[in-house]
């Protein structure tokens, strides 16, 4: 039975996650929206995850969620702020109250357990699996939980092959070949989907110019980036020696917390092992697999909770949480650190005007007005419009320089209209 005080805890947990929850729903999110929209079960996995970088579970799991409680932000959002909490239990089982805290408050967990993605739901899947790994609980049920893992995010594999290296180094055999076995057959019964995923992402790769842009390469600064975002979440402001100068400060006190409750207890050990492993195994197929970004290590976080909290209560657990909390504060009641703004610049669009944009980046455009009928960015010189609408979002990336092109085709920008993040422009010709 919870006491008051945990209860609390949750309560509190779960009321700040309603702040400026039905924020616009930014790019990733509005494919979420769109897919389990627009798809059934079996298109899920046979028309859209081809085309996708990720594994279908959250997918079908989203799919069955919107057709009882709808489309809007906050019934997309709710499961993520449903498993944030059900991880803060989890995590409880494991290091108590203190680590529950440091979980539910750590303020890029509160950011993500607003976002309509597959994040939070594998962070719970994992930190489930962890519990029953630590506990040395139903391996049986070890077992499927980073199998669902895994089916929920690829990237779950570095925290999973880190379970299994474990056991080996542990000459715990019959654990180590049963669940290794077990891993490869769920490999095995997806690779044809994998092979296919493999396949049409070199393609559209090769047609993203600057896609490395946005990838985590294996250097330095990504990885330094990592414990930063874990203390700080996801804010970032001008000047930028201000903001390194409180991230990096911040950062540095959450470690040495880390620091002051290390000792040599097998627990500890393992727990740390668990937390660096995972980042070691990313940073090395980094080199070969750009994939080295702070959110796609997000079911980390229970685990330096779990560290955090390992030691008796200090002035240091109090500091950690507070200043948690200020930074997720900081997040929820400042729109200018909201996800980007596509509601407020579709429903500000234009009315009776062509729309270009990047394809790809639609979804958002879609989501909150289907009526818009979106062109292609690519065939700008084809125009005959006398005036367009352009919205530039994703242009650097695909290394498509639509001005150039729009010059030579007679046309002039008229006006420029910015909402956070997102932009788009009035040519006239």
């Amino acid at each position: 039975m919870l006491n008051k005080k945990i209860l609390f805890i949750f309560f509190f947990a779960f009321l700040i996650r309603l702040i400026a929850l039905n924020q616009s729903l930014w790019l990733d999110e509005a494919v979420t929206a769109n897919v389990v929209k627009n798809f059934d079960f079996t298109q899920i996995i046979s028309k859209f995850s081809p085309t996708d970088f990720h594994p279908p579970l959250y997918y079908l799991f989203m799919k069955v969620w919107t057709n009882f409680f709808g489309y809007s932000e906050i019934a997309l959002r709710m499961p993520s702020i449903l498993f944030s909490l059900m991880t803060g239990y989890i995590i409880y089982l494991i290091g108590g109250v203190w680590a529950m805290a440091f979980f539910l408050f750590n303020p890029l967990i509160v950011y993500y357990s607003q976002e309509a993605r597959m994040y939070m739901m594998v962070t719970f899947l994992l930190t489930v699996a962890l519990y029953y790994y630590l506990k040395n609980k139903n391996q049986i049920f070890f077992g499927i939980f980073i199998y669902l893992a895994f089916l929920t995010f690829y990237g779950s594999i570095f925290l999973i092959v880190s379970f299994l290296i474990y056991y080996l180094y542990k000459k715990n055999y019959k654990f180590f070949i049963l669940n290794t076995l077990y891993f490869i057959l769920i490999i095995l019964l997806i690779s044809p989907l994998l092979y296919q995923q493999l396949i049409n992402s070199k393609v559209a790769l090769s047609q993203v110019t600057n896609w490395s842009l946005v990838l985590g390469k294996a250097n330095l600064k990504d990885l330094l980036l990592i414990p930063v975002k874990f203390s700080i979440g996801r804010i970032s402001f001008y000047p930028k020696w201000l903001y390194w100068g409180i991230a990096g400060g911040w950062t540095g006190f959450v470690l040495f917390t880390i620091k002051t409750v290390l000792n040599k207890t097998v627990f500890i050990k393992t727990v740390l092992y668990l937390l660096i492993f995972p980042l070691f195994l990313g940073f090395v197929v980094s080199f070969f697999v750009p994939i080295l970004q702070y959110f796609r290590f997000i079911y980390l976080i229970p685990i330096m909770s779990i560290l955090l909290a390992k030691k008796n209560v200090t002035p240091y657990h109090y500091g950690v949480t507070i200043g948690f909390m200020i930074f997720a504060l900081v997040y929820l009641l400042l729109p200018q650190f909201h996800r980007e703004n596509w509601k407020g610049l579709v429903f500000n669009l234009p009315k009776n005007i062509p729309v270009y944009m990047i394809e790809a980046s639609s979804d958002p455009v879609k989501y909150y007005d289907r009526s818009i009928k979106v062109k292609r960015l690519e065939s700008i010189k084809e125009s005959k419009e006398r005036e367009i609408i352009v919205i530039p979002y994703a242009t650097e990336v695909y290394g498509l320089d639509y001005k150039s092109l729009l010059v030579k085709s007679g046309y002039n920008l008229k006006k420029e209209i910015s909402f956070r993040e997102v932009t788009y422009e009035r040519w006239l010709r």
